[in-house]
């Protein structure tokens, strides 16, 4: 891997939005960058969610982004790593599981007691790199969710 991860800054906006913006089309959204740029500038300014970035020295080859969340069940904090993505011309490089893997070092030096995800169930590539780096398939709660959004 010729990419070094670190977080990202206010300066790679532009660079970010384009990576997002194609996260999200590969989930099938429509393209938006407008809508890509601004969600993560007010992330970075809000200091909403954390995101790492792998960076090659000339372009940023993918992202992940984290969320803090609490679980009053267990009484512990946790971060939601909600988006990874790495440009195709750089994958199956390692960069995937190097922003994984500082993702949850960085998470745990949070004092988070553990890092959740949720990914399609036709991503098989994600899925196969979860497990092989120690995640659990949660297969006791089922996920609900409301539409607030009419």
């Amino acid at each position: 891997m010729n990419a070094a991860i670190r977080l990202a800054e206010a300066r790679d906006l532009d660079q970010l939005a384009e990576l997002f913006d194609q996260y999200r089309q590969f989930y099938e959204c429509p393209p938006d960058l407008g809508a890509a740029k601004n969600w993560l500038a007010e992330n970075l300014e809000r200091g909403r969610s954390t995101l790492f970035a792998a960076d090659n020295g000339s372009q940023l080859l993918g992202f992940t982004q984290l969320y803090p969340a609490l679980c009053s069940v267990d009484l512990v904090d946790y971060f939601v790593l909600y988006d990874l993505y790495v440009i195709e011309a750089a994958r199956r490089q390692g960069i995937a599981r190097a922003l994984m893997n500082t993702a949850s070092e960085w998470a745990k030096a949070q004092g988070a007691d553990r890092l959740d995800l949720e990914t399609a169930r036709d991503n098989g590539p994600g899925q196969a790199l979860y497990r092989d780096l120690g995640y659990e398939l949660d297969e006791v709660f089922l996920k609900f969710s409301l539409d607030l959004s009419d």
